[in-house]
């Protein structure tokens, strides 16, 4: 079997091929898209579509199932099992919004739509684990990239859905169902392990801007052309040429693995010291998390499933083997370690405000709009994608900046974020006319940099051996807040104040008020343990950036 060596382009071809099936994972995002379809055609109420909301963030994130599989099986068979969620999920909410089928069951679409989202953490794990590993030395700017454009997904369905299929929900739909499998089949042979490069490269870094100026520019592109077609009558002509120019855009990342090919540099062979095993390199058949090559210092003794407890102690008692120390923060732990830790549920917690009080945004942003008077949500939701996309982007790149240069810890961040959205959330509650627009975009850009905080965060307090089911717990925190603060919160709230008022559809600022008072209560809470949390990790980071690069702990080689 061919073994991928260190410095070779199947890295950044897999990142290319990462980035097409981050936007196909972005599917979850849509459900602003077709759920005024789903609440007319299917005859729900507010509460009725805000549970299908929180059905829609509770397939996106658990992940757990994922999580585990990354550790046994190879990427392929990962992304393969996010194929058939999505072909099935959604191919049942297509055939309810088409009429196809009717009288399905409420229960049923809650169920669809659950394993329709889950595809989301099948195939998002299976390219962020596999990423995250190909580029370790790059784990924060590998995060914000991929995780924004996940997050700039949105606003390319949004365009498709408002330029190809004429803002048609079953269409859009039937997109979903076909495409996302057609998506990640075509790029499942490109998402594979290799061997990372044993050290810092000044071209890995200039790799690095170009994708990320390169995603900039298709956010731009995305924002500008959607309210384009907002605002002016274009013709099927200018829409088709508009999506064309898109889809180069999505193909950019692959310039350069094409460049490596057609200008290879001319440098020393490096080492082939193999820093996920020591045998030279992965195969492609290989599980995405191998184990860590310091059981050649502890030997293979821990390794095997078959050595009892009482087999451990008696050949510790030997000294045939050197007894365990439990992992320092910073090395790779076990998830049965992880979650015995302050540090894990602080992390989680913060997380769980942050992500839940902006999904209650999320999931019922159409509603907002119309309750403000604004018929036509797409600008918003697209504007919300952008400013998300400018968030993971941004907390990948700034958080890299000062951890780095200043070793201040990436939660930093999160402290900074949550405390603007206190403020947006009183924007928000306020009603102030023209500020609509103004505190979504602020609500976006807070609610990704959640996301792009949280995941290489989480890589370096308890390393990648297990990164794919610890990222996955972390990530229930969206799905636990969008129950709490979106399924019964915002859904009682917008009912009770729609029946004051004696209509299905909520008008004017108090359909939401309380609940944007509640987000900024929250938010308040997210702060005030987000500095616990930075204070108490500090000492972490100047461990592994005292040299102002990632260095990786001598214990716990990735």
């Amino acid at each position: 079997m061919v073994s991928l060596k260190a410095g070779s382009r199947p890295p950044w071809v897999g990142l290319g091929a990462a980035v097409w099936v981050e936007i196909a994972a972005g599917s979850a995002y849509t459900f602003p898209l077709y759920s005024s379809s789903l609440k007319s055609v299917l005859g729900f109420n507010q509460q009725q579509l805000t549970i299908l909301g929180v059905a829609n963030d509770i397939g996106e994130n658990v992940g757990i199932l994922p999580g585990i599989a990354c550790n046994k099986f190879p990427p392929w068979a990962v992304l393969l099992v996010g194929v058939f969620a999505s072909f099935l999920g959604y191919g049942v909410l297509y055939l309810a919004v088409s009429q196809t089928v009717q009288s399905l069951p409420y229960w049923v679409l809650w169920i669809a739509l659950c394993v329709a989202t889950n595809s989301s953490a099948w195939l998002g794990t299976a390219v962020l684990v596999t990423n995250m590993r190909n580029f370790p030395l790059s784990r924060g700017t590998v995060a914000g990239l991929l995780k924004g454009y996940i997050g700039l997904s949105a606003a390319v369905y949004t365009e498709v859905y408002s330029m190809v299929l004429n803002g048609s929900a079953s269409k859009l739909l039937l997109l979903l169902t076909l495409g996302i499998p057609i998506i990640c089949l075509a790029m499942m042979y490109f998402i594979r392990p290799c061997t990372p490069a044993s050290g810092e490269d000044s071209s890995e870094h200039a790799h690095f801007l170009f994708t990320q100026g390169t995603s900039l520019s298709l956010g731009i592109y995305l924002l500008t052309t959607i309210i384009l077609k907002d605002v002016l009558s274009l013709g099927n002509t200018i829409s088709y040429i508009f999506v064309a120019i898109m889809v180069i855009l999505l193909m950019a990342p692959l310039a350069i693995p094409l460049k490596m090919t057609l200008f290879p540099a001319n440098h020393k062979k490096p080492s082939q010291t193999d820093l996920l095993g020591g045998d030279g390199g992965l195969t492609q058949t290989d599980p995405l998390l191998t184990p860590s090559s310091s059981a050649a210092y502890l030997g293979s003794f821990y390794e095997s499933e078959d050595i009892t407890e009482v087999d451990i102690l008696l050949a510790v008692g030997e000294g045939a083997v050197k007894k365990k120390k439990k992992p320092r923060r910073g090395e790779d732990f076990k998830f049965r370690e992880a979650i015995v830790k302050a540090d894990f549920w602080l992390l989680w917690i913060v997380y769980f405000l942050g992500v839940g009080s902006g999904v209650t945004v999320l999931n019922n942003l159409a509603q907002i709009g119309v309750s403000h008077g604004v018929n036509d949500t797409t600008i918003l939701l697209s504007l919300f994608s952008f400013s998300n996309f400018l968030g993971r982007l941004g907390a990948g790149i700034a958080s890299e900046y000062l951890v780095r240069s200043k070793m201040i810890p990436r939660t930093f961040w999160m402290t900074v974020t949550q405390i603007i959205m206190i403020l947006t959330f009183l924007l928000y509650a306020s009603s102030l006319s023209g500020t609509l627009y103004a505190a979504t975009a602020l609500l976006g850009v807070c609610f990704g940099v959640q996301f792009g905080i949280m995941i290489p965060t989480t890589s370096e307090l308890f390393g990648l051996r297990h990164f794919g089911l610890i990222y996955n717990f972390m990530q229930l925190g969206n799905p636990v807040g969008a129950l709490l603060f979106s399924g019964w919160l915002a859904g009682h709230v917008y009912d009770t104040e729609a029946a004051k008022q004696q209509v299905s559809s909520c008008m004017g600022p108090n359909c939401f008020r309380f609940t944007f008072l509640v987000l900024a209560g929250v938010c308040g809470l997210g702060t005030f343990l987000s500095i616990i949390l930075t204070i108490r990790i500090r000492p972490v980071y100047q461990m592994l950036y005292a040299g102002g690069s990632f260095r990786l702990p001598t214990s716990s080689n990735h």
